[in-house]
């Protein structure tokens, strides 16, 4: 297939003034797609420091310097809150982070073209640089992938790198438009894209934390102390602006839930905690955090996640074995990425209990997955061989 004729961009302006980025946001709100990058700094802080904003219509390309003495953004805002422009971006869940955290609201409407790519059969998850190449030709240059892009002056280098990363993203977004509309699948994408737009997706629940640390045990006060402590670094590294595992490792959270220390001693003793940590205003903290979940009535404290804890209801390794396999099957079939129709928690949590599937038994998951899956599950279907191809067989049907 022949590649689609690349947009041509003049050189890109570097906005450090808001009378200058009102100008362009004015123009660029006549455009019917923008799209939108970020360069940001996370090594440090708990929440992203925004360096540089990255936006291309259909003749110019502006770099936003976000840290720019006076500059306000909000003539981004403005451009971001208008509903007549779409808001084009790649992987955009780091992004729209850093947007809801600015302006406590996200960009609408917004098109992901990773998650789109998904949909048309580009694979997991699949790379910027990777899609450009594959659909234009492109050739990214990665050199300044890791820049500091916090240190100012930004040279040239940086920002032709920057202006890449939004002007090959303008011939993604049409190439696959088309793709989508020629395999009818934007309702595909239209529901992926509403799901990535609710902001309460990205906001994090101190209350939740302790989810992703999964803890292998099925006791429930353990995970009661674990559910506080998490909670409370959370809230604590949110207001230091530290990287939580700054404030507190993973590993010192989960041996501080086994052991549940009620004592400056014994909190001392945990790995990971110093002296002067458990002495502080900071381990007296984590001790309040650790003697209020103790002191939970059983009703209140957490349980495992389905199918996760030792003494809980545990998915057949067989049966999801076989889902995982009609999964892949599927997905070739309909060439989408399997990430994107189930993960392997939606694919245990089917084979505990189909009746309460979640999103394979809803849209369009169901039509490419969940039907065939049910049957599957309830003995309807079966899963053989032919050659180097595996094939389906409905209950009655002779192999083929």
């Amino acid at each position: 297939m022949a590649k689609p004729a690349r947009h041509s961009f003049p050189e890109p302006r570097l906005i450090v003034r808001t009378d200058d980025l009102a100008e362009t946001v004015s123009r660029l709100r006549n455009e019917p797609f923008v799209t939108v990058d970020t360069e940001f700094m996370r090594e440090r802080t708990y929440w992203p420091e925004l360096c540089l904003v990255q936006l291309a219509g259909a003749s110019e390309v502006a770099l936003v310097d976000a840290l720019a003495p006076g500059l306000d953004l909000t003539p981004l805002a403005e451009l971001f809150d208008d509903t007549s422009v779409v808001k084009v971006l790649h992987a955009a869940r780091q992004d729209l982070e850093i947007f809801l955290h600015l302006f406590d609201r996200l960009p609408t409407p917004m098109f992901d073209t990773q998650v789109a790519a998904m949909v048309a059969g580009y694979g997991e998850q699949v790379g910027y640089d990777n899609l450009v190449g594959a659909l234009t030709g492109a050739v990214i240059d990665k050199s300044h992938r890791f820049t500091d892009w916090s240190a100012r002056p930004l040279s040239q280098a940086q920002l032709t790198y920057a202006a890449a990363d939004v002007t090959h993203l303008r011939d993604v977004y049409e190439h696959l438009l088309r793709i989508l509309a020629r395999e009818e699948r934007g309702a595909w994408v239209a529901s992926e894209q509403a799901a990535l737009s609710d902001p309460e997706r990205l906001r994090v629940d101190p209350e939740r934390q302790w989810e992703r640390l999964k803890a292998r045990t099925g006791n429930r006060r353990m995970l009661g102390v674990l559910r506080a402590i998490a909670a409370w670094r959370e809230i604590e590294a949110q207001n230091a602006n530290i990287p939580r595992q700054r404030m507190l490792k993973d590993e010192s959270l989960l041996e501080i839930a086994a052991t549940a220390p009620r004592t400056v001693e014994a909190l001392a003793r945990v790995r990971g905690v110093t002296r002067g940590f458990a002495e502080g205003k900071s381990g007296a903290g984590l001790l309040e955090a650790v003697e209020i979940a103790l002191e939970l009535p059983d009703a209140e404290l957490p349980r495992p996640a389905r199918g996760k804890g030792v003494d809980g209801p545990r998915a057949s390794p067989a049966l999801v074995a076989l889902l995982k396999v009609l999964l892949a099957h599927q997905c070739e079939k309909h060439d989408v990425a399997q990430k994107l129709v189930a993960t392997s928690d939606e694919l245990d949590a089917f084979a505990l209990e189909q009746d309460q599937a979640g999103p394979i038994m809803t849209g369009w998951r169901r039509d490419v997955f969940g039907e065939e899956a049910l049957a599957l599950c309830e003995g309807r279907l079966s899963l053989g061989v032919k050659g180097d191809r595996v094939e389906l067989i409905r209950k009655g049907d002779a192999p083929t």
